[in-house]
Parts: structure tokens; sequence; C-alpha cells
């Protein structure tokens, strides 16, 4: 089994060198302040410099006399201070980035992987548009939060311990007022994180609701047009998106209400330091230059506080994306085989279903009831039945896209039970052409080609077109092979998509083919070329053919009858017919309605 590599593996590097060059712009950031403030205190000014790294530091440049009459010394320094910064932040957005849109591109893939490997039963459940939601619009919010908020985390926090450092260091009184205010900040970011959690979380489902219905629309807009229902959808359409507007608006709401109240609460800040400030200077308790010093590092200090709510609150909607993407990482995939699974060559091997039964749920009925029967190797089976009598049920067990549960019986290939082996051999050996066959953006030649790994030989796919009865459809298209079928194969016809499916199936060439319904949108003349076609050039593969029509199966070496979900009758066509029960039935409804 293959083990999956971690999210951040090649990342973490980035991410520190990220936060290590956030430190290094605090850092410098906090040398400014302090330069002027030792400069119109101890230079300009007469002050007595009391602190001896500061000292040192004075005497190393040539003393305060010599300054005084070089200024601009000072003046480099501080520019010096702010290049320096401005390329370490340069080095920090740069890092930052790497990290993230690598770590976002590895979850892409590992979502669309992980997609990929789920359940059939799992897609039926969830709808495409929703799930696309996750996968773009989710994931987007946490890139949004990787790059802008988590590595700005460390800076933030070491800028309000610096910058309360330097003012405790300068005022501890003023420091005070100025500090008293980050935990205010801290818990009404709090309480406005758990108010618009539940927000966050209606307004992506509102938004997953939106994006299915417009994945179904545009999907489906031939059916829409046909049936005129086009108004219909836009008023449906519109519904939805006046909700999801409705939403956002509400939630607009509360974060209107979270920013005015951050901006009330920094402008208060900023301005009783400004006042205590003012007067703390009239009564000579601080001087001027540590005044404006402090004042700096108030500046700065107001924006990582402004800065840590707005991460707290954005933790509120990122949390909720997490918690959808989780959602498809935590779903359980498709059981992978083990390295003992056996393999199943490429002979046609017998297929035993016993005692099969099957429902979808639990609360709801079974589908297939006490289904038992054996395909010989190199043999075909046909499957007649109404609908919902279970036809494609059976060949979706068969196939595993849905997993048969232990006490329901047996499916086994060779004698090996079908739950032993592993699902791409499996699939390897079974080649499925469902009723509602799907084809890719691509051209006929790359849609025929696709069951094979690597590059296709125009040769193998011409044959295959041949036998599928496609080769004089498409030496009428204008491009030939090259012809760019569109989006499930829209420009394509009913009979011109299913052709082009079995064609698909026969360049895999497996020893066990099943067509379901896949003569449907076929005319009787066609479907009996292409099984003959099938007879005379697939003589090795064992086939099953499901089908309304008794002229598709009646060739077929064993015909069972599906009612309901049981066998009610099994044999060749010449035995069904002389047991005179349901396929006698409607082999004469349809023999007399066709004029044979």
């Amino acid at each position: 089994m293959q083990v999956k590599e971690s999210l951040s593996k090649g990342c973490k590097r980035y991410f520190i060198l990220a936060v290590i060059c956030s430190l290094a712009v605090a850092l410098l950031d906090m040398i400014s302040p302090k330069v002027v403030q030792y400069t119109v205190d101890h230079i300009i000014g007469n002050s007595p410099v009391t602190d001896d790294i500061a000292a040192e530091v004075i005497a190393f440049a040539g003393g305060r006399e010599y300054l005084l009459s070089h200024l601009y010394i000072i003046a480099l320094t501080v520019a010096a201070a702010a290049l320096l910064a401005a390329l370490c932040r340069y080095f920090y957005r740069l890092f930052n980035i790497k990290g993230t849109e690598r770590l976002i591109k590895r979850l892409r893939d590992r979502i669309f992987d992980h997609i990929m490997h789920l359940p059939f039963s799992w897609h039926n459940s969830n709808h495409t548009g929703d799930i696309i939601q996750r996968a773009t619009s989710d994931v987007e919010t946490v890139r949004n939060f990787l790059s802008e908020q988590v590595t700005a985390l460390f800076r933030i926090v070491v800028l309000i311990i610096m910058a309360m450092y330097f003012m405790i260091d300068i005022n501890g009184k003023l420091a005070f007022v100025s500090g008293i205010f980050i935990p205010v900040v801290i818990l009404y970011s709090l309480f406005f994180h758990n108010r618009i959690g539940d927000a966050f979380l209606h307004a992506d489902e509102e938004e997953g609701r939106l994006s299915a219905i417009a994945q179904e629309n545009l999907t489906g807009v031939r059916v829409v047009r046909a049936f005129g229902r086009e108004r219909y959808e836009r008023e449906r359409f519109e519904k939805q998106n006046n909700s999801y507007t409705h939403m956002w608006i509400k939630l607009m709401g509360w974060l209107s209400a979270f920013w005015c109240s951050n901006d009330l609460i920094t402008g208060l800040q900023i301005m009783l330091v400004t006042v205590f400030g003012a007067v703390f200077c009239v009564h000579g308790e601080m001087s001027v230059g540590a005044y404006i010093a402090f004042v700096s590092y108030n500046a700065m200090l107001s924006w990582p506080v402004r800065e840590l709510g707005r991460v707290i609150s954005d933790m509120s909607r990122v949390g909720i994306s997490v918690k959808r993407i989780r959602y498809i990482l935590d779903s359980e995939p498709e059981p992978a085989g083990t390295e003992t699974s056996k393999h199943l060559g490429t002979e046609p091997l017998p297929v035993k279903f016993s005692h099969v039964s099957f429902s979808y749920s639990e609360d709801t009925p079974e589908v297939l009831s006490d289904v038992s029967f054996e395909i010989k190797p190199g043999s075909s089976l046909g499957i007649l039945g109404g609908t919902g009598s279970g036809k494609s049920t059976l060949v979706y067990l068969l196939d595993r896209l849905y997993e048969l549960p232990e006490d329901k019986g047996t499916i086994t290939i060779g004698g090996t039970d079908i739950r032993e082996l592993d699902i791409k051999e499996l699939r390897r050996y079974v080649g499925l052409v469902l009723q509602e066959p799907f084809l890719f953006s691509k051209t006929l030649a790359e849609n025929i080609a696709i069951t094979r790994e690597g590059e296709a030989d125009m040769k193998a796919v011409e044959a295959a077109v041949k036998v599928a009865d496609l080769k004089d459809t498409i030496e009428k298209f204008t491009d030939g092979y090259e012809t760019y079928v569109g989006e499930r194969g829209v420009t394509l016809s009913g009979g011109q998509k299913q052709r082009t499916a079995i064609a698909q199936v026969l360049m895999k060439n497996p020893p066990l083919m099943v067509f379901d319904d896949s003569l449907s949108a076929v005319d009787m003349e066609t479907d009996a070329r292409i099984r003959a076609a099938l007879k005379s050039n697939v003589k090795k593969s064992s086939m099953i053919l499901i089908s309304h029509r008794i002229t598709t199966l009646m060739q077929a070496d064993v015909i069972i009858v599906l009612d309901h979900g049981r066998v009610k009758e099994m044999g060749s066509h010449e035995e069904l017919l002389r047991k005179n029960g349901i396929y006698k039935k409607i082999y004469d409804i349809q023999t007399e309605g066709a004029g044979l």
C-alpha cells in the first residue's frame, strides 16, 4: 500500500525561513524609534546617557559632539535599518508564498486523488457541485489564511512582546495604559470568533448548494431547453442565490461590527496614549525623545494587536473550511489490495454468483434477493428484466462499484472471492460499458484510447472502431478521429456515444466484457452488426449482455430473467421459449411489435 507523504514535506524550510525573516523585520522596526529617542534626548539635547550599551555605541560612532555635527550618519543608520527591513520583508513574502503554494498544491493533489478512490456510493450521496466547492473555494480559504496569517502570527507576537518591553522601559504607567487594550481586543475577538463560526458554516453550505444547481444546469442544459424549463431553473437558481446572498449579508453585518469595534478600540488606545504621554511630558516624567519613541512603539503595537484580532476572527472561517475538506479526506476510500492479492491473468475464468442479496441501505428493500448463476470461461450470459429488477446492480457488484456485504452471498472469479482481489486487478479483468457512457472533452481518438495506458496504436483504435460499427460514422466527420466531441460527448448522438464506449472496452481487451444495455440507443440492424462483430473478433473473452431487447440476448449461451431482484428463469433462448414464462411473453410482445 502506498504511504502518503506529509502535506508539509518540502514546505517546512520555507515557512521556517519566512518566520526568521519576519522576526528580523520586527527587530529592525524596533531600532528606529530608539535611535530617534537617543538622538533627540542625548545628541541634540544634552541629557546624560544612562544606558551603558547606548553610551558605547555613541562613543564608537565618534561621540556626541561628532554625531551632532554629522547628523546625516544617524539618518543613514535609520535609512539602512529601513532598507534592511524592506529586504527582509521581501524574502519573508517570497518564502511564505513558496511554502504556502507548495503545500496547497499538494493539498489539491491529495484531495483529487482521494476523491478518485472514494466508493461509488459516496459519490452518489454527495452533490458534485458541493464537492467542487470544497475542493476549490474551501482550499482557497485555507491558502489565504496560510499566506496572510499563520507566519505573520509569529511576527505579531514578537512585535507585541518587544514593543511592550521597550514601552515599559520608557514609562511603565503609560505602557499600562497602552497594554490594557490587548486583553480587551483578544476577548472581543474570541466573542466574534464563536458567533461567526456558525455563520461561515451556513454560508459555505449555501454556496455548495448554489454550485450544485449551476453544475447540474450546465451539464444538463439540453434537457432544460428540451423541456422549456429555463424559467423554472432560473427561478430555482435565483432563490438559492438570494438565500446565499442573505446569509453573506448577515455574516458581513457581524464582520462589520467586529472591524468597527476594532477601529474604535484602536483609536481610543492611541488617543489615551497621546493625551497621557503629553501630560507626563509636561510634568517632567518623560523626555521629548522618550515620548516620540513611545508614540512610535504604540503605533507599531496597534497594528499587531488589530492583526491578532483578525487572526482570531479568521480562524472561524478557516476552521469551517478545514472541517469541510477533512470530510473528504476522512471518508473511507475503496479497499486496496494486498501484496498477496491474486493475479487473475489474461484468460477468461469462471464467474459465479452464489446466493447474492443486496440493498443500498438498511432502510431500503433488497434490490437483489438470493441470486445465483455461473458464467463459464469464454461463454456469454444474457440478462433480461424490467426497470428496477436489479440488472445494473449485478454488474456494479461484480465490478465492486458497490461492495457486497460479507453475509449477503459471494461473487467469485476463478474460485477467488472478489473481495479478496485488488480493485485495480479486478477492474483490469472486467471491462464495463455503462448504460449512459461518459465521454471527456477530448478528440474521438483520445476518448477511444483512454482505457489503454501509454500511447495507443492507431491501428488498434481503428480495429476497435470497426468492431463497434463506428468506422463509417467517423469517416463522415470532417476531422475524422481528431473530431472534438465536446463536454460529455455533447456533439455525438446517443448511439454514437454508446459505440464509442464499446470501442473503449475493446481497446482494453479484458477477459470479461459487460455490456449494460449499451446498445439501447442503436437500431436493430446496427445492434445485429455489432453483436456479430463481437462474436467473430472477441472469441476468447466471456461476455455479459444486459438488455430489454430479446434480439440482443437470444444468441447468448445462457439467459437469466430477473423479476424484482430474483432469478425467475434461466436457460438458452430455445429453452426459455419452451417454458412459456416471462421470457416467452416478452418475446411475443417484441416480435409482434416488430412485425417479425
